[in-house]
């Protein structure tokens, strides 16, 4: 969208997981479509924003890019609270990174609301010779911890764009009804200040009536 400020509703989404999974360029891809592969580690946190438009409404995605350093744990943590969505990335060619995915599902747990919605993404899937993770095994761990489940290259694009659609559609589908309460609620005050303006207007127009008739 042209204009970042026009939006209807805004969410924020987290992206975790060990530090060299391709978070940052899978970011990348999605909002530039570049690679970069002399990219270096995140550092705290970077942020990013891109709007969708969804059914009539216009949505607004923060994207929070967490670093994957244990040094940086207690920061990055504290931009869980208040996340709508996260992805959490594992390299399908570092089998640590995916043991890990357990102490990153609890620490966020920690602190994200109850209601987060999580896809769980098996990046670097170009690197088929080097695999330590088997796609089943993703699927297994997602179906574990009922998630979703995909495999992405940064490197070369596969399933990026529709990872994150999955991921703001399913957002948007857990708190559109929010919005519509906010909306609803909106109009009915909006009544409410109308009527007591017209009601306002009917008082001062009887007033100047009766003014006249003395």
């Amino acid at each position: 969208m042209s204009n970042e400020n026009n939006f209807d509703m805004i969410f924020k989404i987290i992206l975790i997981g060990d530090s060299s999974v391709g978070k940052t360029n899978i970011l990348s891809r999605y909002l530039n479509n570049t690679f970069d592969e002399e990219i270096k580690p995140t550092v705290g946190v970077e942020f990013n924003s891109k709007s969708f438009k969804i059914e009539d409404n216009i949505v607004k995605a923060q994207i929070w890019d967490t670093a994957g350093q244990e040094r940086y744990r207690s920061i990055t943590s504290s931009y869980y609270k208040g996340a709508k969505g996260c992805l959490l990335v594992y390299d399908i060619s570092k089998k640590k990174s995916f043991e890990n995915i357990d102490k990153w599902i609890s620490q966020f747990k920690e602190t994200a609301d109850n209601n987060i919605y999580v896809l769980l993404i098996g990046n670097k899937c170009d690197l088929e010779n080097e695999r330590e993770v088997t796609k089943e095994q993703g699927e297994e761990k997602a179906k574990f911890y009922n998630m979703a489940f995909i495999e992405t290259s940064a490197l070369n694009g596969t399933n990026v764009e529709k990872a994150f659609e999955l991921l703001i559609n399913e957002v948007y589908k857990k708190n559109c009804h929010l919005f519509k309460k906010k909306v609803s609620l909106s109009l009915s005050d909006n009544a409410v200040s109308i009527e007591k303006e017209n009601k306002e207007e009917e008082e001062k127009k009887e007033k100047k009536e009766n003014k006249c008739c003395f």
